[in-house]
């Protein structure tokens, strides 16, 4: 952690913050849910000490980045104004982005619209989809998973959140973070996480509980909502998006994923990713790597690997 600094700018009308590291090319780091900016701190230090700038930032809705209440201040439209913004006030044409979970969907987001803005992505744990102009997100979902499947339970606002209020931040946070089951996500209504609230978590070498309780603290700040948006903005993307049916995301690409990973196991995305799907909608994509024995968060858990996979990258360009 040392020597990354931390500031606050204004982007596309929300104030945002962002942790930096290095001088040199700008590699712009995305995070998920339900994390932070803190989920690449690994990668931060990697990058600047080899010659790049790390910029990460709290995306809308987490950490010390503005919040709005409303899933209809967050669709892809947003995010990636804000990350457009992001990079104009940091003095860049390009950038190199890395995203992983929900900001490896936004980095595909940004590269259809902006491709003119990056080098290169990096993209971890999930893969481009295409949009389907015959069904909804939400009703694929719920027809193939069920209710209970975790985006589906995220929809209703106060739901979830009422949940994860009465396990608590840090354990909730410890429930996500650790899980390895490689398959679908499910959320039973007042089963939610299969034991009670008080219920031990051992932590793995890779996740302290210093680290739980960074990331507890900056939730509680402001809740999940904001992160929990994401989710229920999915059918006013699908509806936004239209006029990108069938287009490809033409940038160079890296994709990395672990194999016990629930994205990677859910809704037929082995055979996309293998099958020709993935390359036919990503002409660029170069390499595709799957990590044995590796969840979700894949850049915390293996960070030296990742390190490793991202600067092996975009040291070509």
């Amino acid at each position: 952690m040392e020597g990354i600094e931390h500031r606050m700018v204004s982007v596309n009308g929300i104030n945002m913050h962002i942790a930096e590291k290095g001088e040199g090319p700008v590699v712009l780091l995305l995070h998920g849910f339900p994390e932070l900016w803190y989920s690449w701190r690994h990668q931060i230090s990697a990058l600047a000490s080899h010659g790049y700038r790390a910029v990460a930032p709290d995306l809308r809705g987490f950490g010390d980045t503005d919040a709005p209440p409303s899933p209809t201040s967050y669709t892809a439209f947003h995010i990636v104004g804000d990350l457009i913004a992001l990079i104009d006030l940091l003095g860049q044409d390009q950038v190199f982005v890395v995203g992983h979970d929900w900001g490896a969907w936004i980095a595909w987001y940004f590269c259809l619209f902006r491709p003119d803005r990056v080098k290169a992505l990096v993209n971890l744990s999930v893969a481009f989809y295409p949009r389907n102009p015959l069904a909804k997100p939400l009703d694929q979902m719920r027809a193939a998973l069920g209710e209970d499947y975790y985006i589906c339970r995220f929809q209703e606002p106060g739901d979830i959140e009422d949940v994860f209020a009465r396990f608590g931040t840090a354990s909730v946070l410890k429930r996500f973070l650790t899980s390895r089951e490689p398959a679908p996500f499910y959320l039973p209504k007042n089963k939610e996480f299969r034991d009670s609230p008080n219920g031990e978590i051992s932590l793995p070498s890779w996740l302290s509980e210093e680290d739980i309780n960074y990331y507890a603290n900056k939730l509680d700040m402001k809740g999940f909502t904001g992160g929990l948006n994401y989710y229920r903005a999915l059918d006013l993307n699908w509806e936004l998006m239209a006029p990108w049916t069938g287009v490809q995301v033409k940038v160079p690409v890296k994709f990395v994923v672990g194999d016990l990973d629930l994205v990677y196991n859910t809704l037929g995305a082995k055979q996309y990713i293998h099958g020709g799907g993935f390359k036919r909608d990503v002409p660029f994509l170069q390499d595709v790597v799957v990590m044995e024995g590796v969840g979700h968060f894949l850049n915390q858990e293996r960070s030296d690997e990742i390190n490793t996979h991202i600067l092996d990258f975009i040291q070509r360009f």
